[in-house]
């Protein structure tokens, strides 16, 4: 749930502060969390109702019970057969008989004990009645959460509120200040791997300038490219140096019409990412490459190499082949 406020032609996202408040609003959402392992999501929901109660922060719990819904916890389909074949034989036993409630407890009787002998594993009544709509969203099971920190929480409830404004944005131009080229690298390939429109300039001495098209610059604007847009964010706080402008469509409050927006990010931001950082090797590949290289021959396989510089794009080398001669290839 996006939280923000205007601040002259700008926006702010919400923020929590680290302090004992949220931290004690993170700590009872993840405990409940823990303690609702095994149980419905429709339970789940429930409880978490009852927690937020009259509390006028409950915008702030949801969005956090929301990140522990769709980041921390799996939750399964839990039924002995697919829940569309056990209604179909459950119907099918049952129509055989006049319908009573001693009829329907004879009938899972009966078949609980068919599919125990065909499965070769217990099933009981329960099993049945739990699996028998257990398709539906309230009857999933939580069947693993892994519990974050507090701190972790509300790190990752920043960041998704950054990650929203992003859903509006018409166009971004983020500076790459200059940097490690490995952290060049490591966007560049997020870039690609998110499949964004793109415009590159710069090189790896001066940094690099990147005009990223937003969704809402679309003919038809796109919830999913939003949603890619909002995935590199986690990824250029991987970068030391770099600041992002974005220009936002977002409808006026008061005059109901569309309003451009600018917002804007930089590396002292302070917020956290929870993507890995990049990997010595992209792939099995480029990582055996390497293992089976000749370590007898003159030529040195070197793997940072510089980037270079196309118009309106750059090209990533795997290796460069040196030679004691001076001699290179990419």
């Amino acid at each position: 749930m996006l939280i923000y406020r205007f601040q002259g032609e700008g926006l702010q996202p919400k923020r929590l502060a680290l302090d004992g408040v949220n931290r004690a609003i993170a700590a009872d959402l993840i405990q409940l969390f823990q303690q609702q392992v095994g149980q419905t999501q429709g339970d789940l929901n429930r409880q978490l109702q009852d927690l937020e109660g009259e509390d006028t922060n409950y915008r702030i719990k949801r969005g956090l019970a929301h990140i522990l819904r769709n980041s921390f916890a799996t939750f399964d389909v839990v039924s002995p057969l697919e829940p569309i074949e056990l209604r179909r034989r459950v119907f099918a036993l049952a129509a055989q008989g006049i319908p009573s409630a001693a009829a329907t407890q004879a009938t899972l009787t009966e078949l609980s004990q068919h599919l125990s002998e065909e499965l070769d594993r217990e099933v009981s009544v329960a099993d049945l009645r739990q699996g028998l709509y257990a398709d539906r969203q309230d009857n999933h099971i939580l069947t693993e959460f892994d519990a974050p920190t507090p701190d972790d929480l509300i790190h990752r409830y920043n960041l998704s509120q950054t990650q929203g404004v992003f859903y509006k944005a018409s166009d971004l131009v983020m500076h790459l200040y200059r940097n490690d080229p490995g952290e060049y690298k490591l966007m560049f390939r997020y870039l690609k791997l998110f499949r964004l429109m793109t415009y590159i300039e710069g090189d790896a001495d001066q940094g690099f300038t990147i005009t990223i098209d937003g969704p809402a610059s679309l003919f038809k604007p796109s919830t999913r490219y939003g949603v890619d847009i909002a995935k590199l964010i986690p990824a250029i706080l991987h970068v030391s140096r770099w600041r992002l402008t974005a220009t936002l469509q977002i409808k006026d409050n008061f005059t109901q019409r569309v309003k451009p927006r600018q917002f804007s990010l930089d590396s002292d931001c302070g917020l956290v990412t929870h993507y890995p950082p990049g990997k010595t090797y992209d792939s099995m590949i480029e990582e055996s490459f390497v293992s089976r290289w000749p370590a007898k021959t003159a030529w040195r396989l070197e793997r940072e190499v510089d980037l270079v510089p196309l118009p309106g794009s750059v090209m990533i080398p795997d290796f460069r082949l040196v030679h004691p001669d001076g001699r290179e290839f990419l």
